[in-house]
């Protein structure tokens, strides 16, 4: 395949081969229109109810010879919308030959069958499938807006469920009056009475700081549908054949524990971003959590959620050919190895530290943490890294999202490190993408440590 020519002003010096999904989806759409006859291409998702999302681009003329270039481009933008809009069915408007490539590699044989059964059976219900048309008869947008959040009043309960902890507040009429966090171990837990006994702990030690409970509002990483799973990294230990009768419905168990309460669970990025907007006053907000994985969530221009996954994770945001590969889906060059506690672990060695066998990577970043704080060069190398993937993440997200505010949050942010990341992240818009104006935000420590949990905790409206 014939390889785009870039030329990244800021390569983390740690990962000299990383290729920016930005940068190299700029180059071939200049080539494509230079070619002098671009193809107009329309990728459309469907989602529950019918809500649609659109996204127009072009292509090189959509012959043989292209094929190949134009295939890596496409495929790439059409598993970002996947995990950042959602959808089941596909309709790839303006290139038969494109659509009928796609549909075999998300199949269920096919190179994206992680996608293609998440997509479909697990978060939608429905098989998934892609559909040909022209471009001129692709359907249109149908978007949708949903206003949650930002509810001080009465006698709350917010927690916030991470893959090392989990966290827990009460709020009585806005001010938190408790706040506490628990390690625990729940990724690879194959009993799912270890996840309930877990967060109901959590719920009643904060229902005991309260003279009563109005409303209990949670965030956690994952897709929810009803306040049920549909895909959740915090129970990938339960055996898949236990999921939609154990997993999906823990919440609404748990619920049944506080009968007549409201009780509202979102993904754990959405909250990110509700408490963004909420704690700044901030429209067009994308919220990043870089944990134990990488959690995104948006508030639009007009200060709404949407229906959308935002599961940026598993989108990606490096092309090269070699990429690290994402252990869960089996992709490459996806967020998770990028913007999170992975990536850390990842760049831990390049950088020269050397860790016993086993140690798990929330404790090979404090101790990366521990070294930044003596100034040790190494750990400045990881977040220097660390930042520059940032920086050309939010050049790529900015091409699918209205993004003028960024708010990062989560371990991999806290300490002298997360300066270094936002300096670099900021060095990178600037220098190789002048015409986008992001501000980045970052609360202070207890705010990302906690403040998840509070803002969880106001998503309930009281009748």
């Amino acid at each position: 395949m014939q390889k785009l020519q870039i030329s990244p002003r800021h390569l983390p010096e740690l990962d000299p081969g990383f290729v920016p999904a930005a940068l190299w989806n700029r180059e071939f759409r200049r080539q494509a229109e230079a070619s002098g006859a671009p193809v107009k291409l329309a990728l459309v998702l469907e989602r529950a109810n019918g809500t649609r999302s659109r996204f127009d681009t072009v292509i090189l003329p959509d012959t043989e010879e292209n094929f190949d270039l134009n295939f890596r481009y496409v495929e790439r933008i059409v598993k970002f919308l996947l995990w950042s809009r959602g959808g089941w069915k596909l309709t790839v408007g303006g290139s038969s030959r494109l659509g009928d490539a796609l549909r075999s590699t998300y199949s269920p044989k096919g190179e994206r069958a992680f996608d293609y059964d998440v997509m479909g059976r697990k978060i939608y219900d429905r098989q998934f499938t892609v559909e040909n048309c022209s471009f001129e008869a692709a359907p249109a947008a149908g978007e949708i807006g949903v206003k949650l959040g930002g509810h001080f009043d009465g006698c709350r309960i917010g927690f916030d469920l991470g893959g090392s902890d989990r966290k827990c507040a009460a709020i009585q009429d806005g001010k938190t009056i408790h706040s506490e966090e628990v390690v625990w171990d729940p990724y690879f837990q194959s009993d799912i009475e270890y996840h309930r006994a877990g967060i109901l702990d959590s719920l009643r030690r904060a229902a005991a700081k309260l003279p009563r409970i109005d409303a209990i509002g949670g965030s956690a990483a994952g897709v929810y549908v009803d306040n049920q799973p549909r895909i959740a990294s915090l129970f990938r230990g339960i055996p898949e054949a236990d999921f939609a009768t154990k997993v999906r419905p823990i919440f609404l168990e748990i619920a049944k524990e506080f009968p007549g309460v409201p009780f509202v669970v979102l993904n754990d990025g959405e909250v990110t971003a509700l408490a963004g907007s909420i704690s700044l006053g901030k429209n067009s907000l994308l919220g990043v959590a870089m944990g134990t994985s990488e959690a995104v969530g948006y508030v639009t221009p007009a200060g709404s959620l949407t229906d959308w996954l935002n599961e940026l994770a598993f989108a990606p945001v490096d092309y090269r050919c070699d990429a690290p590969r994402d252990e869960w889906s089996g992709d490459l060059g996806v967020g998770a190895n990028y913007l999170s506690q992975q990536a850390v672990g990842r760049l831990a060695p390049l950088a020269g530290f050397e860790f016993p066998a086993g140690t798990p990577l929330p404790e090979q970043l404090k101790l990366v943490q521990k070294a930044m704080a003596e100034q040790d060069p190494r750990a400045e190398k990881i977040y220097r890294a660390i930042g520059s993937y940032l920086g050309y993440a939010v050049g790529h997200y900015a091409d699918f999202y209205e993004l003028e505010h960024l708010l990062l949050l989560g371990r991999v942010s806290s300490g002298q490190g997360g300066s270094i990341i936002i300096e670099e992240a900021q060095a990178v818009l600037r220098d190789d993408f002048p015409n986008r104006h992001v501000e980045f935000h970052i609360p202070d420590e207890s705010f990302k440590r906690h403040g998840q949990a509070v803002i969880a905790g106001t998503l309930p409206e009281l009748g």
